[in-house]
């Protein structure tokens, strides 16, 4: 069973000249499990996933679990627009050596809730890996609703939800209705403490790209039962997790990572690179909250 608790970076995709950037991402890999990660999620959002080839979406995932090298789970990234491109993500990942999927509500083409249930039945019944939903309504036009989470109960491999509506009230509806069925992950970093407060066990993190060993510790010392030294450590760093969306993500995360050594400056487009003033303002914000990536 994949054990979902604490600290998941939704691990950036370095590049170099447009190529994926292997050593940098096996450094990023190595980092990440040195700063006391619970597992690593390639080819998400913050992966950059939707520019990636199909290729190239597989090749991440196998670097990742290679360097990993058994020392925590891989989560890999395979939700689509379409079910049978989610599936063809999925079984590639698999053979890559991902340990489990994190599945996207598809986005753009807005299903309603029959159909999201019919897609994520239609995908694990094809690839029954451990697998966490993942709601960002925001991102993909369309709710998953706790109702077709719950009826959702029933399929074995669906072990999670990272719960990225912005409302922490829907972390508790999740847990109220569902009970222990379904593990409750934050997708947001700055609901972390707040999801942790009413049964989630962690939160899959953009900044812990930059400062795995800071998002880590919030945790411990939640679980360790320091509420006041958890939610001062939260507090401290809730100004920087604000700031890794001060354009679009993982601009302002990379550009932290890159203004420390560990990748080069590159998105993809149709991202741009962050700006200028919007680089100096993450670095200045890091700085106040004396946080070094280092």
């Amino acid at each position: 069973m994949l054990k979902l608790d604490g600290v998941f970076p939704a691990l950036v995709t370095p590049f170099a000249d447009g190529a994926i950037d292997e050593p940098a991402l096996r450094a990023l890999v190595d980092r990440v499990i040195d700063g006391g990660v619970a597992g690593l999620v390639p080819c998400g959002t913050t992966g950059e996933s939707v520019a990636l080839s199909d290729e190239e979406h597989g090749r991440v995932v196998r670097i990742v679990a290679e360097q990993a090298r058994g020392r925590v789970p891989v989560i890999a990234g395979a939700g689509t627009a379409s079910t049978a491109h989610s599936i063809h993500l999925a079984k590639q990942a698999r053979a890559a050596g991902a340990d489990g999927l994190l599945l996207v509500c598809p986005y753009y083409n807005r299903p309603t809730q029959a159909g999201l249930e019919a897609h994520f039945r239609a995908v694990l019944a094809a690839v029954p890996l451990p697998s966490v939903l993942y709601n960002i309504p925001g991102r993909t036009g369309v709710d998953l609703s706790v109702e077709t989470l719950e009826r959702l109960g029933d399929v074995d491999a669906v072990v999670g939800i990272k719960e990225a509506t912005g409302n922490v009230m829907r972390s508790q509806m999740i847990l109220a209705r569902c009970g222990d069925r379904f593990t409750v992950l934050s997708g947001d970093d700055g609901l972390t403490l707040p999801v942790l407060s009413v049964g989630g066990r962690g939160v899959i993190s953009v900044t812990a790209n930059a400062f795995p060993r800071e998002v880590c510790r919030v945790v411990e010392l939640w679980r360790e039962g320091q509420v006041d030294a958890a939610r001062a450590e939260h507090l401290r760093l809730l100004p920087v997790h604000q700031s890794m969306f001060l354009e679009s993500n993982p601009g302002p995360v990379k550009a932290v990572l890159a203004a420390a050594g560990h990748l080069r400056p590159e998105v993809r487009l149709p991202l741009a690179w962050p700006t200028e003033p919007t680089v100096a303002q993450v670095q200045a914000i890091c700085d106040a909250a004396k946080v070094s990536a280092s």
